[in-house]
């Protein structure tokens, strides 16, 4: 098997049974992104599930519609050829899938923005602990901060290179996902990200300086109403060093 578009195929059907076993798939609506061959999508139907299949590449589309024919006449598998960071998506309440490690991040934010109740994402382990860094630790980065904002996210387990084909250079780990609104005001979500995002770009900044990157985003006047409204004492730490509220705080200062 090749490997379009990034894709590392799941062929060992003990990872696709533990997968199955992080949530209950029986009668929902389940989007996967990237469903290559179909292991973890026959898994998912034979749970009772509804799946709603996104694949880039055409010729695994035809593939996976030779494969499941039935249970595509049945309504009961859903395949979409398309890129699921940007195409319409039919409405789902779950998201079970072994993503594609370079567009992890894109699909992620955008099927939080969209809203889901659970999901099981499979991604590269590097990507996955960065993503549950504890807060307020070196290892704590842009993704770590967005994602927990609006997500209770815990690691499941880890899973070996020899579970795919072609075996990728990493390990993958598979995280279960719960969304959440963040127990703290955010007055500007889009404004969040942009501070968070601006602080991160060049972490080993004081938050002070780092709010200086939002130069060409805002004004002069909102960056110094911004930073005139922001305490000394978290002015002067780096943004590895801050708890969520203390980023939130940072953003609704200037609004």
């Amino acid at each position: 098997m090749s490997a379009p578009h990034d894709q590392h195929f799941l062929i060992d059907p003990r990872i696709v049974e533990r997968i199955l076993s992080c949530t209950e798939v029986h009668n929902h609506r389940v989007l996967e992104v990237g469903p290559g061959y179909g292991v973890l999508t026959r898994g998912l139907l034979g749970r009772g599930a509804t799946v709603i299949a996104v694949e880039l590449d055409p010729a695994l589309c035809k593939t996976m519609a030779a494969a499941f024919p039935r249970e595509i006449e049945d309504g009961r598998l859903i395949l979409i050829q398309g890129d699921a960071v940007r195409c319409p998506l039919p409405s789902f309440e779950k998201v079970v899938s072994n993503l594609p490690y370079s567009v992890s991040s894109r699909i992620t934010f955008r099927l939080m923005d969209i809203g889901f109740s659970e999901a099981v994402l499979m991604y590269q382990k590097e990507f996955a602990e960065r993503m549950i860094a504890p807060l307020g630790t070196p290892a704590c980065g842009r993704l770590s901060v967005m994602a927990q904002t609006y997500a209770d996210i815990k690691p499941c387990f880890t899973v070996s290179p020899r579970a795919f084909s072609p075996m990728p250079p990493v390990h993958s780990m598979v995280v279960r996902i719960v969304p959440h609104e963040p127990p703290f005001s955010i007055r500007d979500r889009r404004f969040y990200s942009d501070v968070v995002r601006a602080l991160f770009s060049h972490r080993r900044k004081t938050v002070r300086n780092g709010l200086k990157n939002l130069r060409g985003a805002i004004s002069a006047e909102h960056l110094d109403r911004l930073i005139a409204g922001v305490p000394g004492e978290i002015l002067s730490r780096r943004p590895e060093e801050l708890q969520l509220e203390e980023f939130a705080a940072i953003a609704n200062a200037g609004l």
